[in-house]
């Protein structure tokens, strides 16, 4: 298990302060000894109309020569764009597909294999079966287009955000709907905890299809921070063989963080429990 961290929380979405560029936010994500970075696509870090060829190479160049891979990307959803693949107005949907095939483009470019795939929200006056219906479709088609760049899309279930997929049972749904080897799974911890769901029983549900994992306590704080049994959660993740990212997502909710602080406290509470965990794991195999 690898430990990353997402950039929101260094600008980008949605409290745009306090603001650091990307070059600065990869600097000092690697500095704290993070393996990954999940890169956020929103301006001014990484929205594909506004990179040109020259900045594309430049930030691959900056991955590199700080040590640190890019673990996955993910978009913003809402705004202007709206990228809302279950949106009633096609002209919208058409954009988010294109808008996929761009990030999984990017993300392979920059060296990642993980792009998060966001089923979208109901609009009013629209039944969630026409809205699954065109997510659904949205997904399948980015899939296809896709799959010459080795990317994987991993659905997310949002429960805090969105109104249509929004536990794991809805994503593994949505996965067996589209069935392409490179649609599988993930999940937040944020979301699992908003719902009063247990965060391990998630890691058992998805199993063998569980590829990346959001890591955020209640109220999006570090975890160890709240309420979230995270020893637990990394007990599961052992137990059934993942080996993705853990990637943080903290510290973006409302203004006022400190990015670093959080940054720091969140690799500084979970990477000696991941490396304790695993350790006790492999204690109790050797006696078995």
């Amino acid at each position: 298990m690898k430990i990353s961290y997402n950039t929101w929380a260094y600008s980008s979405f949605y409290v745009w302060v306090p603001a650091y560029t990307l070059d600065e936010t990869i600097k000092r994500i690697a500095g704290m000894g993070y393996d990954g970075i999940e890169i956020g696509a929103a301006a001014p870090h990484a929205y594909p109309p506004h990179l040109s060829k020259d900045r594309r190479r430049r930030v691959r160049e900056l991955l590199d020569e700080h040590g640190i891979s890019l673990s996955s990307m993910l978009p913003a959803p809402s705004g202007g764009p709206g990228n809302n693949p279950a949106s009633p107005n096609i002209e919208e949907r058409r954009a988010t597909v294109e808008h996929y095939v761009d990030l999984a483009e990017l993300t392979a470019e920059w060296g990642g294999k993980t792009l998060i795939y966001l089923p979208g929200w109901i609009i009013f006056g629209t039944s969630r079966r026409q809205a699954w219906k065109w997510s659904r479709e949205v997904l399948t088609e980015v899939a296809d287009r896709i799959a010459h760049t080795g990317v994987t899309l991993v659905i997310e279930p949002t429960s805090h955000d969105t109104n249509l997929c929004m536990h794991a049972d809805d994503a593994i749904e949505l996965m067996e709907d589209v069935n392409k080897p490179n649609v599988k799974l993930m999940f937040d911890t944020f979301h699992a905890l908003y719902s009063r769901e247990v965060m391990s029983d998630y890691v058992y549900r998805m199993g063998e299809n569980l590829k990346h994992v959001h890591i955020s306590d209640n109220d999006r704080l570090p975890p160890g921070s709240g309420v979230g049994d995270f020893p637990s959660l990394i007990d599961a993740l052992i137990d059934t063989g993942f080996d993705g990212y853990l990637t943080m997502e903290t510290g973006f909710h409302r203004r006022g963080i400190e990015p670093d602080e959080d940054a720091r406290t969140s690799i500084e509470y979970l990477r000696p429990l991941v490396e304790s965990k695993l350790a006790e794991h492999a204690k109790a195999s050797k006696k078995e």
